[in-house]
């Protein structure tokens, strides 16, 4: 298994964005707000769908990538793969289909309107999370949605072998930047995230660094799985 695209998903904050392209991060925002860099990975509110609003501002940004409604409901596929359809007119590569339907997955196509469709696998999360078993994956590109940086490589390594993981997207490295903390791949006694003064060092703007030294750390992690 070869490292994944790593992107960093999150909008309104510009300094955050800067710090991440700088580091060689991809970017993704969560359209149809305010974005800072361009756009890799484009997601909508899972929540709260605005068809419209968010078709307009994927035609405007053109990303690689985007995600549709999520396949929550078995009599929903219909729906979801109308928003496939429409929104394979603007990104460039991929459409993201967020299978949470059991046994589902054998129901999509491969390609809609000429653009790949990837699984975005929803990593659990106290936000949100699939209940699709990660066997169903098997022979199918894979885009790992959300969750901390340690889950996401353990599902990687699960299915690694059954499957392409080709990129990751999430924003919990900066959440927690905000607390001072950043990512490690050695434990602490908080686990993964270490706050800066453990780390030796203290910054005038902790957040940043804190953040900073998550990605850097996370980009190597990802080498080394």
């Amino acid at each position: 298994m070869g490292a994944p695209a790593l992107i960093y998903c999150a909008d309104g904050n510009p300094s955050f964005a800067r710090v991440a392209v700088e580091a060689g991060w991809l970017y993704g925002a969560r359209l149809p707000n305010t974005v800072y860099e361009k756009v890799y990975f484009a997601d909508q509110d899972w929540k709260s769908p605005e068809r419209q609003a968010y078709m307009t501002a994927l035609a405007e940004h053109h990303p690689t990538m985007a995600t549709v409604i999520d396949w929550e409901k078995e009599d929903q596929l219909a729906e979801v793969l109308s928003w496939a359809e429409e929104a394979a007119q603007y990104v460039m590569e991929s459409v993201l289909v967020v299978p949470k339907v059991v046994g589902g997955i054998s129901l999509l196509p491969r390609k809609v309107n000429g653009k790949r469709v990837v699984l975005a696998y929803s990593v659990q999360t106290s936000y949100g999370g699939s209940p699709v078993p990660l066997w169903e994956l098997k022979g199918w590109p894979v885009h790992l949605l959300g969750g901390s940086p340690q889950e996401q490589m353990r599902v990687a390594c699960q299915i690694g072998m059954i499957c392409d993981v080709v990129s990751v997207d999430g924003n919990m490295a900066a959440m927690q930047a905000r607390k001072g903390r950043t990512w490690q791949r050695e434990k602490c006694n908080k686990g993964h995230w270490w706050q800066l003064r453990d780390c030796g060092d203290d910054r005038s703007k902790p957040a940043l660094e804190c953040f900073r030294r998550s990605l850097d750390a996370i980009s190597k992690a990802w080498k080394e799985v």
